[in-house]
């Protein structure tokens, strides 16, 4: 099949729906796609029938309500079509009601205290404004998930919600530019996606990848990515082959995969598409994950997500591309070529800047994880500290706009919003700055910060929320203006001065930038536990309370999920740490440790002149170094006893922090200093040699 055809041969698209739905169901369809009207449930039934017709000629049999929970992974629970006659047999059917909502369980999902035990049902709605699809065979239906209460129970709900309020705020602004075509503005992204796939074979051998999807020890190996032959090289033949295949399958579901490298680390590979409207966006990197893995295994390899699986080489992130666009095609962010689309450019452009400085705290720990802090600063992600990356000529045409001076020797009279022509520059010269977690890319901006197991649904509905926030307050001054050019420029000047703090265009690795930070009062979250307790700060709560995107009972529910799942995620690291050393390192490092000794001793029977150095000291040495392995283990094992007696989530997460974190790297330097002695045919694990090489 032509690449053409194969394009979302499985998504029940427009033209699909152009086809098969009659005319007036598919333009009321389209209204709610585009403008996000209610609809009503007799369209749902035609909806429904013709969706189901296609999926049975496609060879689906079930359908199911996919949502997104907080679990950070998708949900489904499957249905049959079939539905019994008077005659024994059965027919298939599927019902408008059943399109639009569904009743999963919710008992075992993560709920903060959401729900109560008795109160298990939770409620899945249908997301039209997102293609359904059909995934093995399975009809699969975008949906929201909420509680028995109407609490929103996953990560979809707040981004649609958030959606909304971008609009509504947006569409105030555009109004006073004297937009009368548009009718809506959404936000667009593309993820690109870093992972690293591993032989199969020796993934299997190791627990702390099974368990965790990281390596836990590793001692280096004598190459790493110092050589830099391995960004952008040639593909090897089975990587290319599983890269052919998992574009096959995503190109099927409608998925706008694009660009595919070798990245900086040994066995490192990115991913990228072409950005869509961030629900679906949203939608389509979850399915890529899922594919990624799943069509991995087919070739006898592992694809690895987390942010941080090897030590030594680089981790894996998700650049999250992020802009404006209208529903007439236009993009905010786009600098323009006349005054009238300068001066919209600068006051949308002066909304996320506002909105980056005054919620930077919300930025930081909407890509906070246990994973993403092995990545933050280390020298191929951001540093922990939330700044903005304009440019040199960008951010000199801000100043020369705050001060009311010349851009250059060029324009020679004042810079004065809605009056000159924005000197043109050129893509290349906003953003050659990889140190920046958040970088003007000439019409979008790219959040580095997001780690790459992580859903992009979070950091998205920061941004969307506010950025509509800002966008609300520039309407409110705006409106009912008499002089509205002097007023817009008052504004951008004074947004300009009170907020170019954000503005860092330097090396963000530099350790005079931690001081520089510092001073401006930008923030310092270098860990999971120190950024999420802003969530519940009484001006972010006030934020989205007041754009509706989440209840302050939400909030407070999502900051203690994530403050458990970081608890979780290192008392799961720590005790398969425990049970590798206990059960396997050990055991087989003492058995090595015998074998040099029973050589030595035989050296010494045989004749007292046959040299027996290495043996003897490489006994000492390793004994000296269990001992410490040891010791290591059994403190960890300790303070994990202690923290069982925490109740309380908050503390419990900064105990794991500041004790059992010290305690796994403590005992990871000594074990893996122990490994780079004892022989590889005795050592339990295949070493990072084979994980970072083994693909031939």
């Amino acid at each position: 099949m032509k690449t053409t055809e194969l394009f979302g041969s499985m998504v029940f698209d427009e033209n699909t729906m152009r086809q098969r739905l009659p005319k007036e169901t598919f333009r009321q369809l389209q209204r709610t796609m585009k403008n996000g009207r209610s609809l009503d449930i007799n369209i749902a039934t035609v909806v429904a029938n013709a969706m189901k017709d296609w999926a049975v000629e496609k060879g689906a049999t079930h359908y199911t309500h996919w949502f997104q929970p907080m679990t950070g992974i998708t949900a489904e629970k499957h249905d049959s079509f079939i539905t019994p006659t008077s005659d024994g047999r059965v027919i298939m059917e599927f019902s408008g009601k059943e399109l639009v909502q569904g009743e999963p369980d919710a008992s075992s999902f993560p709920s903060g205290g959401l729900r109560a035990t008795f109160e298990a049902r939770g409620y899945t709605a249908w997301d039209p404004t997102s293609y359904a699809f059909i995934k093995n065979g399975i009809l699969c239906i975008p949906t929201a998930f909420c509680s028995y209460g109407g609490h929103a129970l996953d990560k979809k709900t707040p981004l649609l919600r958030s959606m909304e309020a971008i609009n509504r705020q947006a569409m105030r602004v555009l109004k006073l530019f004297g937009n009368q075509d548009v009718t809506s503005v959404k936000t667009t992204v593309g993820p690109e996606q870093e992972y690293f796939l591993v032989d199969k074979k020796y993934y299997e051998q190791r627990k702390d990848l099974l368990y965790t999807g990281r390596t836990l020890f590793g001692a280096k190996t004598p190459k790493g990515q110092e050589m830099e032959d391995h960004y952008f090289g040639t593909i090897k033949s089975r990587v290319q082959a599983y890269m052919k295949e998992l574009n096959e399958e995503l190109w099927k579901l409608g998925i706008l995969a694009k660009t595919e490298h070798n990245e900086v680390a040994p066995a490192q590979h990115e991913l990228a598409p072409i950005f869509s409207t961030t629900n679906i966006a949203t939608d389509h990197n979850q399915l890529t994950m899922e594919l990624m893995q799943r069509i991995a295994k087919k070739h006898d390899l592992v694809c690895l997500l987390h942010e941080k699986p090897f030590a030594g080489v680089n981790g894996s992130g998700k650049h999250n591309n992020w802009s404006i666009s209208t529903n007439t095609g236009v993009n905010l962010l786009e600098p323009g070529e006349t005054p009238y689309e300068n001066a919209q450019f600068l006051l949308f452009l002066c909304a996320v800047i506002k909105a980056v400085d005054e919620y930077q705290d919300m930025l930081r720990l909407s890509a906070a994880s246990a994973g993403n802090d092995h990545r933050l600063g280390a020298n191929e992600a951001p540093p922990a500290i939330v700044s903005m990356f304009l440019g040199s000529e960008l951010t000199e045409i801000l100043e020369a706009i705050e001060q009311d001076t010349s851009y250059d020797a060029k324009e020679k009279e004042l810079m004065r919003v809605g009056v000159h022509v924005l000197p043109k520059f050129q893509k290349d010269t906003t953003d050659r700055n990889r140190t920046s977690p958040f970088a003007f890319t000439g019409n979008k901006f790219e959040f580095r910060m997001l780690g790459s197991s992580a859903s992009i649904a979070g950091p998205n509905m920061v941004l969307n929320t506010a950025v509509a926030e800002e966008l609300r307050q520039f309407a409110d001054q705006l409106e009912g203006s008499a002089d509205f050019a002097n007023d817009l420029h008052r504004l951008i000047q004074r947004v300009i001065k009170e907020h170019k703090r954000i503005i860092f265009n330097d090396n963000g690795y530099d350790e005079a930038w931690v001081a520089e930070a510092e001073r401006r009062g930008l923030l310092n979250l270098k860990t999971t536990p120190d950024a999420l307790p802003y969530f519940v700060h009484k001006k972010n709560i006030q934020l989205f309370t007041t754009h509706k995107v989440f209840s302050e009972d939400e909030m407070h529910a999502r900051y203690e999920i994530m403050m458990e799942n970081y608890t979780k995620t290192l008392n799961i690291e720590a005790l398969t740490m425990v049970d590798m050393v206990r059960k396997d390192i050990l055991p087989a490092v003492s058995k090595y440790a015998q074998q040099l000794a029973d050589t030595a001793l035989a050296k010494k029977s045989l004749s007292p002149d046959i040299d027996s150095t290495y043996e003897t000291q490489s006994v000492k040495i390793i004994s000296q170094l269990s001992a410490s392995v040891f010791q290591n283990m059994e403190t960890l094992e300790d303070d994990l006893v202690k923290a069982k007696d925490i109740a309380d989530f908050e503390q419990a997460a900064f105990y794991y922090k500041d004790v059992i974190f010290s305690d796994m790297t403590a005992l990871r330097a000594v074990t893996d200093e122990l490994e780079s002695i004892t022989s590889s045919q005795v050592w339990p694990y295949p070493s990072y040699g084979k994980l970072l090489f083994g693909i031939l």
